[in-house]
């Protein structure tokens, strides 16, 4: 869950960092996290800020790139990896791309991703409807099983 919220907020490129650098600062302070904690809630917060300083890091540094990266191979993490998909979410706005990441990827209720994105629970509610409605518009759907 941690890795697709990672994924849908920076992308494959950043993601494994942030899910790595997520658990390090958990595992760090787990011995001080109250009993009655939401534990998932509390690793999609810390993957939010660490989404938070991954893309305050991108943008102080220059990114040079010669040509565009290949496409990840289909048995990559996650195994049905569909760049595709991953790109239409990475060109929702900030705060659609987090609601539908929260709350769809992760499975928060509205109530737990306005506490991390900091909005009111409506707001968090309508931008990831926002969100979703966008992607079904730009996002081809190739499976009529759904």
């Amino acid at each position: 869950m941690v890795l697709r919220v990672c994924r849908a907020l920076l992308g494959a490129v950043d993601a494994d960092d942030a899910w790595s650098e997520t658990f390090l600062s958990a595992l760090r302070a787990y011995p001080d996290l109250p009993a009655d904690a939401n534990v998932e809630a509390w690793l999609v917060t810390i993957a939010h800020r660490k989404a938070i300083d991954v893309h305050r890091a991108a943008a102080r540094r220059p990114v040079a790139v010669g040509q565009v990266p290949d496409r990840p191979a289909r048995a990559g993490r996650p195994e049905d990896w569909d760049g595709d998909l991953w790109e239409a979410l990475a060109a929702l706005p900030h705060k659609q791309r987090a609601a539908v990441a929260y709350h769809h990827l992760a499975g928060l209720p509205y109530q737990e991703v306005a506490a991390i994105t900091g909005g009111s629970t409506d707001a968090a509610r309508r931008a990831a409807a926002d969100g979703i409605k966008r992607l079904r518009s730009t996002y081809p759907r190739g499976d009529d099983d759904d």
